[in-house]
């Protein structure tokens, strides 16, 4: 059973977060931001890859896009849970004008999509060369979730880049660390994080065939593959696989190999007693724990659609589904405590109302003890939940890993806070229940997008779209250079632990309201609080701790405080 035992791995104790300062970084520099004189032109939408001809989907305005280019083999039969092998060449030109299934994930109960998935998508512009490269890698816990989440139409004009997506392995086809896999020297059970090096390998071989320059690669990622983002921070094995770093909603979280070979076990034990490979759950984990031949045979000859279904529903919980395995060769023993960082400009972005989605989301609040209170007082618990939930999730996602990171990060940090729709914002009626949720930033990024039809018009207010402008104009010097500022943007301090600044992003109906501020809170602040308010009684407080708030990612405080547990 995981226990709380896993946040000492994950996340720091109350204790010594409410003792922690503030913490700063150093000037940075520029890193790979002048394209090399021999790059060429983007022409057309024909491009030769190190693997042969590909041909990509012109979208107007000279924007091209390719999907679905392979980058490794599919890993199905004895490729399964292996490091990824590269795809293998072909003659013909290779047809990439459609979008591609997805990785093989659960969606609305049923499986879908499909294992031939170690593939990625290029958006770039004629008349591109030597750009930076922008990579990023989607969320959704790393159980599902597309590299269509943010398309790049708009980005490769806006941020003046070449825009890469990408697809990898998911849940447990993605990590899976028993011991029968990963007996071999060298072995990882990160056979997602894997995958991502893969892409980045390849991404840097053909950079410049779209227009990019090889030299100046930003990893990025939204939620789960803003903590993939983290975690390559402290892995030795993507050292050098990219110069800059953008983490959307991220944060640290690695977890315990041994802990979690035993919740992998006990996931799979229903499988294999069915199976016949063991008469009860004592003896199938036991059985699935072996470094055992017959026990990695077994593993090989599941039905992937068998697999998939386990471990769902974790909605930010690594207990259900543990994941960034500290096996010492892509995470380090011990994850971020006493990590060594490998050192690139990095932007952190949160949202103020980040819980939001979850805690409205949460099955507990449609079950008996909770409708037990009455819609009154649900109601209250309901709005306690998501604002302090959402409190503590914004500064895990970036104000606690910068005060991590600093004391042995070289280069800046820049973080930032959007504010729209949040408690303090103009325009928070409009995005009520969600706020500043988990996300807010994707519109400006791209027009097509999973959230404006759940609220019509928001996103295309001219103050939010000013605000948009506004943050693609600091991305696009980032990328370029290392540095968001530039002429004519208000200015974007780096993280220093005397001044504790971020980038605060807001709007009116009509125009953008920026500005460099001291947002940060402590854990303890926040418990604090939790046990002033008095919209809620003691009781009901912790209720909601315990079956709400409890065992997320952000939520180790607030686990040891109110009780809470793992599972």
């Amino acid at each position: 059973m995981m226990n709380a035992n896993v946040t000492r791995r994950n996340f720091l104790t109350l204790s010594s977060l409410v003792a922690l300062g503030l913490a700063g970084c150093s000037t940075s520099q520029s890193s790979g931001s002048t394209a090399k004189s021999s790059a060429k032109a983007l022409e057309g939408a024909e491009v030769e890859t190190t693997l042969g001809k590909v041909t990509g989907k012109e979208l107007g305005d000279d924007v091209i896009t390719w999907y679905g280019i392979p980058y490794g083999k599919s890993p199905v039969d004895d490729l399964r849970w292996k490091a990824p092998e590269a795809a293998e060449a072909w003659s013909e030109t290779r047809d990439c004008t459609a979008p591609v299934e997805k990785a093989i994930q659960l969606s609305s109960g049923e499986v879908v999509g499909t294992e031939d998935c170690l593939n990625l998508t290029v958006t770039s512009k004629v008349g591109h060369a030597g750009k930076p490269v922008l990579v990023f890698v989607h969320g959704g816990n790393n159980q599902t979730g597309t590299s269509a989440e943010i398309v790049g139409d708009q980005l490769v004009s806006n941020a003046d880049c070449v825009y890469v997506s990408l697809n990898y392995r998911l849940g447990l086809l993605g990590f899976n660390c028993l011991p029968s896999l990963v007996k071999e020297e060298g072995a990882s059970g990160n056979f997602g994080m894997l995958d991502i090096a893969a892409a980045l390998d390849w991404v840097k071989e053909n950079a410049a065939a779209f227009g990019g320059d090889p030299e100046n690669i930003t990893i990025s990622g939204f939620s789960a593959g803003g903590r993939d983002v983290m975690a390559m921070l402290i892995s030795p094995y993507f050292e050098g696989k990219f110069q800059k770093a953008v983490v959307y909603s991220g944060g640290m979280t690695t977890c315990d190999t041994a802990i979690a070979q035993t919740r992998i076990a006990k996931a799979l034990a229903p499988l294999a007693i069915e199976d016949g490979k063991a008469a009860d759950e004592d003896a199938a984990v036991t059985w699935l724990l072996k470094d055992a031949d017959e026990v990695k045979t077994y593993l090989l000859s599941i039905d992937s659609k068998r697999l998939v279904p386990l471990m769902a529903n974790a909605n930010i919980r690594m207990a259900v589904f543990p994941h960034l395995f500290e096996d010492d060769v892509v995470v380090p023993k011990g994850g971020f405590n006493g990590a060594k960082y490998y050192s690139v400009p990095t932007i952190m972005l949160t949202g103020s109302s980040e819980f939001s989605m979850f805690s409205l989301g949460d099955s507990w609040w449609k079950g008996e003890e909770a409708t037990a209170l009455g819609n009154e007082v649900l109601a209250a618990a309901s709005n306690f939940s998501v604002k302090y939930g959402s409190d503590m999730y914004r500064i895990f996602n970036a104000q606690v890993s910068a005060d991590t990171m600093a004391s042995s990060f070289d280069k800046n940090i820049y973080v930032c806070q959007v504010n729209y729709g949040g408690d303090d914002s103009a325009m928070g009626a409009d995005l009520q229940p969600y706020g500043s949720f988990h996300g807010i930033f994707v519109p400006m990024l791209a027009k097509e997008n999973n959230y404006s039809a759940m609220m019509p018009g928001v996103f295309d207010k001219a103050g939010y779209q000013a605000m948009g402008e506004a943050y693609n104009a600091y991305l696009k010097n980032f990328l370029a250079s290392g540095d968001p500022n530039g002429d004519g943007l208000s200015a974007w301090n780096a993280w220093d632990k005397s001044s504790k600044q971020s980038l605060v992003l807001d709007a009116t109906e009509t125009e953008a309201k920026i500005s460099c501020e001291d947002v940060s809170r402590s854990y303890g602040d926040i418990i604090a609080d939790m046990e002033t308010d008095t919209t809620i009684s003691s009781d009901v407080k912790k209720a909601v701790a315990k079956n709400v708030l409890n065992g997320r990612w952000f939520s180790a405080a607030v686990d040891e405080y109110y009780g809470g547990n793992w599972m």
